[in-house]
C-alpha cells in the first residue's frame, strides 16, 4: 500500500515499517537533485509532519517531512555517495527511497492520500 502527503512525500507500508521518499511530481519540481541527507539520527523518534531529511537540488533546498510518527530505522545508503543523488530523479518510487520508519501509530496512515486522491490534488497545483 502506497500513500501520499500534500507535501509530496510517499510512504509504502509493510507491517509496521514504512519506506518514505518524494513523489515524481516533487522531483520534477526540484530539478536535478544533488544531495540528500537526514536531519534526524537513526533511532530518533519523530512525529507525523516533522522534518526528517533534506533534499538539495540545483534550484533549492527542501525539507522532507515524515508522513507518520515513529522511529527512524534506516537511511538509504546510496545517498552516502553524493554523485548518486540523482537516483531520486530517475527512480523516486523504488531505488530513490530516502528513509525507513517503524510506525508507532498505524492510524496515522488513515490521514494520508490514496494515489488517486494525490493525483487529483496535483492536477490543481
Amino acid at each position: 500500500m502506497k500513500k501520499f502527503t500534500k507535501e509530496h512525500e510517499w510512504i509504502s507500508v509493510e507491517g509496521n515499517v514504512g519506506t518514505v521518499g518524494i513523489t515524481d511530481y516533487a522531483q520534477k519540481q526540484l530539478g536535478d537533485v544533488v544531495y540528500v541527507t537526514m536531519t534526524k539520527d537513526i533511532g530518533s523518534q519523530v512525529s507525523q509532519g516533522e522534518d526528517a531529511a533534506e533534499i538539495e537540488s540545483v534550484k533549492s533546498v527542501s525539507q522532507i517531512f515524515t508522513p507518520v510518527s515513529g522511529e527512524i530505522l534506516e537511511f538509504n545508503k546510496i545517498f552516502e555517495d553524493e554523485t548518486k543523488s540523482g537516483i531520486v530523479n530517475e527512480d523516486p518510487y523504488n531505488a530513490g527511497w530516502i528513509f525507513k520508519i517503524k510506525i508507532s501509530n498505524l492510524s496515522d496512515i488513515d490521514s494520508l492520500l490514496s494515489e488517486s486522491q494525490y493525483n487529483d490534488y496535483i492536477k490543481n497545483l
